[in-house]
């Protein structure tokens, strides 16, 4: 009993606690249209047993996902995983929607603020709108990604698809999903960021 209790802890001081990056989104990060594989978040999985091994990967991402319906969701997600590391992807759908900014960013803060009081980090993750839903509504739909951001001190992306909407190619028939071959870029916008919460 001695024995395999010295094993664990040496295993342990080896290879380090596991840890925990839970990515909380919709579609954009649940594969939408394409093999769940070719997500980039089973991408970061791979990336991440090479240089972070530690950390593993839950994707509690859920297609058609809003703000509200995430603040729903979030405490018993956080109660099951206790992620150290929380990827919050969400508010896309509510701005496609043209929910009032007020909700969105309400929503938006009240999450933040249960991950944080579970020691939880954050990565924030922006997003835009096309410019058919007028120039006021976008400027203030991105400012409120901008703002929870400065506030709450978070790690954050302006926009998942920094680079991919230049090129038609990389999103399927519906125009708004990234098809399988944008997923690494989509990977490498968001690396550099979640870098610096890695432990």
């Amino acid at each position: 009993m001695v024995r395999m209790m010295c094993l664990l802890l040496i295993s342990m001081s080896c290879h380090g606690e596991t840890r925990t990056i839970v990515v909380f989104g919709d579609s954009l990060s649940a594969a939408y249209g394409i093999q769940s594989d070719q997500g980039w978040v089973t991408l970061l999985s791979s990336r991440l047993e090479t240089e972070f091994p530690q950390y593993h990967v839950i994707n509690a991402s859920v297609s058609g996902e809003t703000t509200g319906g995430g603040l729903i969701r979030l405490p018993k997600t956080l109660e099951i995983h206790k992620p150290d590391i929380l990827i919050l992807e969400l508010g896309g759908n509510d701005g496609l929607r043209g929910y009032p900014i007020s909700k969105i960013e309400g929503n938006l803060n009240a999450m933040i603020r249960l991950a944080q009081s579970s020691n939880t980090k954050i990565l924030l993750i922006g997003m835009v709108l096309p410019p058919n839903y007028g120039r006021r509504y976008t400027k203030a739909y991105e400012a409120l990604f901008k703002r929870l951001a400065f506030h709450n001190k978070l790690e954050f992306l302006p926009q998942l698809l920094d680079g991919v909407t230049s090129a038609r190619a990389l999103f399927q028939p519906d125009g708004i999903h990234p098809t399988k071959e944008a997923q690494p870029l989509l990977l490498d916008n968001i690396w550099p960021l979640l870098s610096n919460l890695l432990e």
